[in-house]
């Protein structure tokens, strides 16, 4: 049984594929997130609630399910 937390991570991560992948093929335009900042809001997302300097809405693992893409892949732009 998986837990909620990789549920939420792998339902995410779908989510962001098949958004990107609809994008490309109806407008030729990808969704790309610079790394620096996908590190920033996963540490901003692992934080207890007490030591956030600024409110961020979203859970770890959604946090991470939507921007595991552009850690993992790098997109090289021409």
């Amino acid at each position: 049984m998986l837990s909620t937390f990789t549920l939420l991570t792998l339902g995410s991560t779908a989510f962001r594929l098949g958004l990107n992948r609809g994008l490309k093929t109806k407008t030729d335009y990808r969704i790309s997130v610079p790394q620096i900042l996908v590190g920033a809001l996963i540490v901003l997302a692992g934080l207890p609630d007490i030591l956030k300097p600024i409110p961020y809405p979203l859970p770890l693992s959604l946090t991470l399910g939507f921007f595991l893409p552009d850690l993992l892949l790098r997109r090289v732009t021409q």
